[in-house]
Order: C-alpha cells, then structure tokens, then sequence
C-alpha cells in the first residue's frame, strides 16, 4: 500500500475496531450508572423536592396537607417512620397489601412510583410535625395506655411498646401510632384479626384481642 493512500474509515481496520469498542463499552458503563442512581435514596435537593411535589400535589388529596389528613378513612402520615413508609408504599405497588381501601386507592397511586420516589415521599413525610394527640373518654384512654404499655401477660399478648415505642413513636419499620385516627387504628387492627391485611408478627400479637381492647388501644394512641 502507497504511503499516501488515504485510511478508509471501516471498522476493518483494527484502530476503528478498539475505538468502537471502547465507545460501546463507555454508553453500557453509562447506562449503569444510571440505574444505580435510580436505585439510590433520594438524598440530593431535586429529588427531596420532587418528593415533596408528589406528596403535596397528589397525596394530600386524601392524605390532607403535610401529612395530617382531616377523614379517619385516611391515615396521618406527617412524623411517621421512614422505613414503615417505604416498605408500605412497596407493599402497595407489589399488591401484597389488599384490603379494600388499598386496592382502591393505593395500588394504582404506589405503582406509578419507583424505588427513588418512594424513598423521596417517604422522607418527606417522616420531617413533617407529627400530628397533635386528640381527647377522648378518660377512661377508655387509660385502659388503652395500661394494654400498651403491659399488655396481657395472662393472655400471651405482649407490650405494645416494646415494638412501638414508650409513647407511640415508632421506631424503623415499626409504625408511629401516637395521634393516629382512632378509627382507622381500630379498622386496621381488625384486618390483621381477620387476615385481610398481611401482617403475620403483628396477627400473632393482636388475635386474641376484643373489639372492646382494640377500642381502648386505639383511643389511647390517637389522644398521644
């Protein structure tokens, strides 16, 4: 070949070949680094605030503004546990999580979401102020805090502190209960009873309680 005949540029030639090589393997390296992003906690300013939008754009429609919904049907989600929001909102998308008002509301809002979002709202909520306790009967209240606090040793039921915290707050994936609606306290440990909602260590702590203790329990939480 002439000194001066020029290079036709084919991936022939074993230059263009590594070149095209190294190109290709850079765009893959790029394409993962990208999905590891996504899969990281949303610890950076644009998806906090993303995070935020999401919870005040959709999910205060039901969930009302900063957390602290005003119907019972909806529970406060202002000051709760990251870690419980997290693996509740997967528990939704995943539709392992079925009772009625979870199929109806939940599954479709928890299924647009990805890991980082839901990492994103969930932090939201836990930097919110908690919701205030509300008044009740004093004594359903007392009767509630002496369940939480002893439980029923005769019966094989257990502290609900131990697991919750002395007043309520949760702890990681263990939910805040303090200031929680009443009602939807009482509804949800009804559907851990009945096995609507899939709590297997939870169902083995409340089963044997009455409609009259989890009435006393879920006054008590509401009132911290």
């Amino acid at each position: 070949m002439d000194r001066m005949t020029p290079v036709k540029p084919t991936l022939a030639n074993p230059c263009l070949r590594l070149l095209a090589g190294v190109a290709a393997l850079a765009c893959a390296f790029a394409s993962a680094t990208v999905v590891i992003a996504q899969g990281t906690p949303a610890t950076d300013a644009d998806s906090i605030k993303a995070g935020a939008d999401k919870a005040i754009n959709l999910c205060s429609t039901c969930h009302g503004p900063r957390g602290v919904s005003t119907s019972p049907e909806f529970p406060v989600l202002a000051g709760q546990q990251h870690d419980y929001l997290v693996a509740q909102l997967e528990a939704f998308r995943a539709k392992t999580r079925a009772e009625q008002i979870a199929h109806d509301f939940m599954w479709g809002i928890a299924g647009g979401l990805d890991d980082r979002m839901i990492d994103a709202v969930a932090r939201y909520y836990a930097s919110q102020p908690p919701a205030p306790g509300r008044p009740g009967d004093p004594a359903l209240i007392e009767q509630g805090k002496q369940l939480f606090d002893k439980g029923v040793p005769g019966r094989g039921i257990p502290s609900c502190a131990t697991c919750h915290g002395a007043q309520a707050q949760g702890l990681a994936t263990f939910p805040r209960l303090a200031g929680q609606h009443a009602k939807y306290v009482r509804k949800q440990l009804e559907y851990i009873q009945g096995l609507v909602r899939n709590a297997p260590v939870m169902h083995g702590v409340v089963k044997d309680l009455t409609s009259a203790e989890i009435e006393a329990l879920a006054a008590y939480v509401q009132s911290l």
